[in-house]
Formats: structure tokens, sequence, C-alpha cells
């Protein structure tokens, strides 16, 4: 008698125990989807190795699973509600929003999306692409994807957010950088203010963010302005002022990661 006593005792303890054992939630899910702006270049991307074939380029898909760590995902807590984050960079060279439809890139992000998982959508450089009528998508068309990637995040719980495209290092006046997507970015605001998604002006942001730094160092340090010999991927150099070096990858994901914290403060700032 006195053991099944003990016995009922020790089980009420290590319930009582467990009633205050925190729960670990389920981790959420980041999905990037996008063009070559956002991609990860290390891993599988493209079944080279990156260090002597790739090398230094970045998406800032590529750096934006350190802005994930649990101390950053406080100050993210009106959009995540989870303990870790994964980041799925599933953005990939050269497409348009057309285009990655097409290949069923969409198909594969939307058939494993669960409840609460994010989306953050950027494209606009290739649909802009009038010279490339293979991922060419014009205004119009481009809308209508987004609107679909939209809806049908949402069919499965998961969280939209829509990204104007960054800026290209160009063009510059008077010490300034302005908008190169034409009428791209302004279509992303018409989405998002038509099905009430949340925005992250990445266009606008990175426009600021490079002006501030100025063309020099931008152009050195962010982007993909390289000097002969230097890399073993590029011998010859290269002149590139739409794609990253890893400097100007990170500050495009801090950019995207502050714009997200922003959504938050704009939501308290609204309920007051």
């Amino acid at each position: 008698m006195q053991k099944l006593a003990f016995g009922i005792a020790a089980l009420a303890l290590s319930l009582v125990l467990v009633a205050f054992v925190p729960f670990k939630k389920k981790p959420v899910t980041v999905y990037l989807i996008g063009d070559s702006t956002v991609a990860d270049y290390t891993g599988d991307y493209d079944e080279k190795d990156y260090m002597t074939t790739r090398y230094p380029i970045a998406g800032w898909g590529q750096m934006f699973q350190p802005f994930m760590r649990p101390d950053s995902l406080s100050k993210l807590r009106h959009l995540i509600k989870a303990d870790s984050v994964i980041v799925a960079d599933k953005a990939r060279g050269g497409r348009s929003t057309r285009t990655f439809f097409e290949e069923g890139r969409w198909a594969e992000v939307y058939r494993s999306l669960q409840k609460n998982d994010l989306v953050l959508m950027q494209f606009g450089h290739n649909d802009a692409a009038e010279n490339k009528p293979e991922r060419y998508t014009n205004v119009t068309a481009y809308k209508e994807y987004l609107r679909l990637f939209v809806h049908q995040t949402r069919e499965k719980g998961a969280i939209p957010i829509l990204l104007t495209p960054v800026n290209r290092n160009y063009p510059w006046e008077d010490g300034k950088l302005s908008n190169v997507h034409g009428d791209y970015p302004q279509a992303v605001k018409d989405v998002a203010r038509e099905l009430n998604v949340q925005l992250v002006d990445l266009t606008q942001l990175s426009i600021e963010a490079f002006t501030a730094r100025g063309q020099d160092y931008v152009t050195d340090n962010y982007f993909m302005n390289l000097p002969a010999g230097k890399y073993t991927a590029y011998p010859e150099g290269l002149k590139d002022n739409t794609h990253f070096q890893p400097e100007g990858a990170t500050a495009v994901a801090q950019l995207v990661f502050r714009g997200m914290q922003n959504l938050g403060e704009a939501k308290a700032a609204a309920k007051k």
C-alpha cells in the first residue's frame, strides 16, 4: 500500500514538472521566391563548386538565415510565433513571375507550405526584360502572377509578404540613385493594396541605403565589379551592377529584415 501511494505521488510530481516544461513550437519555414538577386548560390544551386565557379556572387537570400536567429525573432513576433525558423531559398537566376510558375517552381513551394509559414516574394528584374521574350512578363501579367502566389499562399494558411525589386546600381545622378525598374515597383504596391498584403518596399529601401553609402563604395563593395586576377571564377574580372558580392547581399538581407520588423511597428501605430 505504501509503495502504491509512493508511486501515485511520483506520477503526480512528474505531471506537475511536465506542465512547467516550456513547449517548443514547431519551426516556421520562411520561403524566398524570386530571381538571381535573391538566390542562394551555395549547395546544389547548379551542381558546381561554389568557391571555384561562382564566388563571390551572393543573393540576399543566401545571407538571410543569420537574421532569423532566436534573439532576432523577438522583433518579428507579429509575423513569426515559433522559436526557430528555417529559411528555404527557392529563388532562381533568370526567373520572372511567369517562368517561376511555368517551370513548376511555385508548385513545389505550394506543396510544401504549412500553416503559419511565410512566403517572401521578390520579382521584377526579369519580368521587365523586354529584350528577353523567354522571360519577359508585362505589368498586367506580372500582377496576375503575384495575385496567384498570394492567394495560394493564403489557401495554405501561410503568410505572403510582397517585396518590390531591389534596385540595380544605376542610374546615378548628382550622387543619388533612382528607380531603374519602371512601373514594376508600383505594380507590387498596387497588388499589396488591392489584396491587403504586407509589403516591404525594397526598391526604395535599397535606393536610400545605397545612396547613403555612396556610388563608389557600393560599386566596389556591394556589386559584382571585380578586378582581374582576384577571383578564380572571374580571372578577367567583371563589371556587373545587378548582382551582389557578400557584403552587398548582407546589406540587402538586413534591409529586408528591418522591413519585416517595421511591418509590426506600423501595425502597432495603426491601432493607436
